[in-house]
């Protein structure tokens, strides 16, 4: 591999790039070695050349959103990382349509749906993610999903073509998109909401935050929900039922607020967190027979 003449392209193109970047500022989990390659792009066309250079100089690639949904490899990452940012936060809204780059933050597609009197998207406000993360695992909460109001998205494919498809093609389901299954990178998403009025979805999206505050270790680092939720049951329930509540590994806590989610007390390594979930995984499966799959994404 050819690291210079690959940096040396990506100066070339102007596009903003750092070596060995902790990862561990790039996850809400504040966990992670450095990757190799950590670049930023700001439109479809730094998007394309960076993925090409990355394919034609054999640097393996990932496009990343806010890291709220990511646990890293405390040894780092030997590949590259795209941040999207520029054009990718961009967001528009005609009637009751909104339009809106993948970088944008679930918070601010949320406030700016409110803003114009737009109601459907008050369950994710306050998910730490962006709209192309959103997608990609179709994120819900308090009953609602992406799915519902997700009308088409804009990806780039793995042959480097910029097409929209409708959501109906996007195998959407629980915690699950297609995208999970191929390498195109979403670029842009459309959402169909419906008119409402301001300050009732005002105090709806206050009502989920509160709810979030009361429930959730929102003081702590984490990546939201360890697990998925089994068939029938709650994860955060059975991982308390087997007495894991307040249980550590290092700097790994099983939350002493919420059983589902694992919070890094201070200094916990991806190794910390992986032992506790493993723990997690052969006790509750030995003591209620259920298997708690993992949905945080391990790089």
């Amino acid at each position: 591999m050819n690291n210079l003449s690959f940096t040396e392209k990506l100066k070339s193109q102007n596009i903003e790039f750092t070596s060995a970047e902790p990862m561990c500022e790039h996850t809400t989990f504040r966990i992670g070695g450095p990757a190799d390659f950590f670049v930023t792009v700001n439109t479809v066309f730094e998007l394309k050349t960076v993925i090409g250079l990355c394919r034609d100089f054999e640097i393996p690639y990932m496009v990343i959103g806010n890291g709220s949904n990511l646990l890293v490899s405390d040894e780092g990452l030997k590949m590259a990382i795209i941040k999207l940012s520029g054009d990718f936060k961009s967001l528009e809204i005609s009637g009751e349509a909104l339009k809106c780059g993948a970088a944008v933050t679930l918070s601010k597609l949320c406030t700016d749906a409110q803003k114009n009197s737009l109601k459907g998207l008050e369950f994710a406000y306050g998910i730490p993610g962006t709209v192309g993360g959103a997608v990609y695992m179709n994120a819900g909460a308090y009953g609602g999903e992406i799915k519902d109001v997700l009308i088409s998205v804009t990806h780039l494919t793995e042959q480097g073509e910029v097409e929209t498809v409708p959501a109906e093609s996007l195998n959407l389901a629980y915690r699950y998109s297609s995208y999970k299954e191929n390498k195109n990178t979403i670029l842009f998403a459309e959402f169909k909401l419906s008119a409402g009025d301001r300050d009732e979805i005002k105090a709806n999206m206050d009502d989920f935050m509160n709810r979030r505050i009361t429930k959730q270790p929102l003081e702590y680092p984490s990546a939201g929900s360890v697990f998925k939720r089994p068939e029938g049951a709650f994860a955060g329930a059975l991982i308390e039922q087997c007495g894991f509540k307040g249980r550590s590994v290092g700097g790994a806590e099983v939350s002493e607020k919420h059983s589902g989610f694992i919070v890094n007390k201070g200094c916990a390594t991806c190794k910390d967190v992986l032992n506790l979930v493993k723990e997690i995984q052969e006790t509750v499966k030995k003591e209620t027979g259920y298997f708690l799959e993992r949905e945080i994404i391990l790089l």
